[in-house]
């Protein structure tokens, strides 16, 4: 029911012309995959080897084969060899950790079709019959299409440049043999997600920089590789994740898959020259979306639509590492289009905590487009990887400033880094209110305020109930922070925990959500709120939202106030009755909770912050997720309050 509904609702939202065009290619769609599957059954899909006999890619890439000495010299500076090559040797060893999984052996043969996590397996059949999601099992879809997305690959590379070693170009050649037999295309759950085909091709693509010249991989590889990274691009621009009202993470990624193939193969064709087999086609169509995207799905701002901070991050590299590629190879977007990727990077930069962590707002599934360093190690919601990039691309201080500590990234991409920056002002209060954040900065306080319209311009469908809700770091430790997401079909009862009101920081009035949602409807939640920021400065926040004031007659109305050494919050219930209020905060797993002399302390790495304590106030155990599939036990502090409650935290002097 809730998929059906979510249907028709995606229905009403468009205008009459468009929904009725919809409803003709759907009745289109039905007979036509129908014949389509009986057509693959007789004669799978495949194209003649003598087009890719001689194939050569015309691409400049970020590197080449002449930069190989260079990179090697500079990553041995960097004393990062022996991480890397022991990455590499665990992706040898068949040992991942996607996911949330843990290190975990995962055979002779790599899965691609089966969540290892609960050992359900998708057999083979027709892209379309395969059910990717069961609300009634544990399986979680995103895990075989994790693991087929070869991440992994640019790290055997980097291993394989550093080492000379040929075990490394024998692993990557057995995977990509193994995968191409064991998911012909359009015969496989890793052919129902068009945004994992062109994360697959983006990194099948980079990996063959490493491993062209490899004396273990002979010609009949190559042709196999490049046929179906071909099949690879004429798939995406028939299954594009367009036919929505909205378009985000997913259909940019399908574009991004298109330039990256359209650039790789150039001038190249089989047979025909129609749309679907030409890459000079693909190229030229990814091109116009990305600079059209670029202005549908970023805010001006420069915060993303889809309102999540991790979405922000993964759009974010799309966009970014395309464009210096783009620009490799002498292809460049507008002014405009630039100066809203600069404020993209610009967000990220000024959204940065003191302790160089991100806050996660709204959904997170640790999507990337590249890991260029760090494979096993990443940390999810550390966003600084994109930024020494992204100095080099505006040549900006500021930014390489706050990406030195990946400064293996900026090599992989420019070869070269500008080093010896020096340290730019320091980062001060500031709204973004198209996107609804508010950061409250001193030298002592960080406070992010989220406060702005949900996903999607209001379906709300990487959204969480966290209107008013806010983070708090203090001498560059977090307190109170967001809990995350953890995960999204595998289990739809802890979906719905981490995006209601109650594991938020803010108020929940009686047990009303902020905004409703179905139980089976994961990724969407209805506009209710409609919250609005009143006043913002350097050190002060006052905000409001209305998604009690149907259910209970309230409006909800937070002030934050830097004030010195405090912070100030203040939350008053406007109209209405209520049988009761509370508000919740949500800790760092490693806060300790002290209760004394009617104080809250909150301790953390010899950092402390207090507040007075209330008789009714309660402290509770709870689950917080710093990563996709991964959730640990923490504490979370509630306290009832009837119309208005004040808490004045201050901050120990013992950094």
């Amino acid at each position: 029911m809730g998929e059906l509904t979510r249907k028709i609702q995606n229905l009403r939202k468009l205008p009459i012309d468009k929904a009725l065009k919809k409803i003709v290619i759907k009745l289109y769609e039905i007979p036509y995959y129908k014949i389509r599957k009986e057509i693959i059954k007789l004669r799978p899909i495949d194209i003649d080897n003598k087009y890719f006999i001689n194939f050569k890619p015309n691409i400049n890439f970020f590197f080449n084969s002449t930069d190989k000495q260079l990179l090697v010299e500079k990553v041995k500076q960097l004393n990062i060899e022996k991480q890397i090559i022991n990455d590499a040797d665990k992706i040898c060893s068949h040992i991942f950790n996607l996911l949330g999984s843990g290190d975990i052996y995962l055979g002779k043969q790599l899965p691609w079709n089966k969540d290892f996590k609960t050992n359900f397996v998708w057999k083979n059949k027709f892209y379309k019959d395969i059910k990717i999601v069961d609300l009634s099992n544990n399986a979680d879809v995103k895990v075989p299409w994790e693991l087929s997305r070869f991440q992994h690959l640019f790290t055997l590379g980097k291993s394989y440049w550093l080492t000379n070693d040929e075990k490394y170009a024998i692993e990557f050649k057995e995977e990509i043999e193994d995968w191409i037999e064991k998911n012909p295309v359009e015969m496989s759950v890793n052919w129902t997600c068009t945004m994992d085909v062109s994360i697959r091709a983006v990194n099948w693509i980079a990996a063959y920089f490493f491993f062209k010249d490899s004396p273990s991989i002979d010609k009949n590889f190559w042709i196999q590789f490049h046929k179906s990274l071909y099949l690879h691009g004429r798939f995406i621009i028939k299954n594009l994740e367009n036919k929505g009202p909205h378009t985000g993470n997913h259909y940019l990624s399908n574009i991004v898959g298109l330039v990256w193939l359209g650039l790789y193969f150039g001038s190249f064709i089989v047979d025909d020259r129609s749309k679907s087999n030409n890459p000079k086609k693909w190229l030229d169509y990814g091109l116009s979306e990305l600079e059209k995207e670029m202005f549908v799905q970023n805010n001006p701002d420069g915060t993303n639509y889809e309102a999540s901070t991790s979405y922000h991050r993964l759009v974010t590299e799309l966009f970014l590492k395309t464009t210096v590629l783009c620009n490799k190879n002498n292809i460049y977007f507008t002014k405009d289009y630039m100066a809203r990727l600069e404020k993209m990077c610009e967000f990220i930069m000024n959204i940065i905590k003191p302790n160089g962590l991100a806050p996660i707002i709204g959904d997170a599934d640790d999507g990337r487009l590249l890991i260029l360093s760090n494979y096993s190690t990443w940390i999810r919601n550390d966003f600084r990887h994109l930024l020494g990039i992204a100095g080099e691309l505006f040549d900006r201080d500021d930014f390489r400033y706050y990406g030195r500590d990946y400064i293996e990234d900026t090599l992989w991409v420019y070869q070269n880094y500008k080093s010896n920056v020096e340290k730019p002002e320091p980062l001060t209060s500031i709204a973004y209110r198209d996107g609804g954040y508010y950061i409250l900065r001193n030298d002592r306080v960080y406070c992010c305020i989220r406060c702005g319209e949900l996903s999607f311009r209001g379906d709300g469908v990487h959204s969480h109930n966290d209107q008013l809700s806010f983070e708090l770091n203090v001498d560059g430790e977090d307190f109170i922070i967001d809990p995350g997401s953890y995960v999204y079909t595998a289990d739809y009862k802890m979906r719905n925990l981490f995006r209601s009101t109650e594991m938020h920081n803010t108020v929940q009035v009686e047990n009303f959500e902020q905004n409703d949602f179905e139980e089976y409807n994961l990724f969407y939640m209805k506009e209710q709120t409609y919250s609005k920021n009143h006043e913002f400065n350097t050190n002060f926040f006052e905000g409001t939202h209305i998604g009690f004031k149907e259910k209970c007659n309230i409006i909800h109305k937070r002030i934050v106030l830097l004030e010195g050494n405090s912070v100030l919050i203040e939350d008053h219930l406007i109209g209405g009755t209520n049988k009761g209020a509370q508000i919740t905060l949500i800790l760092s797993p490693d806060v300790l909770v002290k209760l004394k002399e009617n104080k809250v302390v909150l301790v953390k790495n010899s950092v402390c912050i207090e507040f007075d304590s209330i008789e009714a106030l309660k402290i509770n155990n709870c689950w917080v997720s710093n990563s996709y599939g991964f959730k640990q036990s923490s504490k979370k502090i509630t306290i009832p309050f009837s119309k208005e409650l004040s808490i004045k935290v201050t901050i120990g002097n013992n950094r």
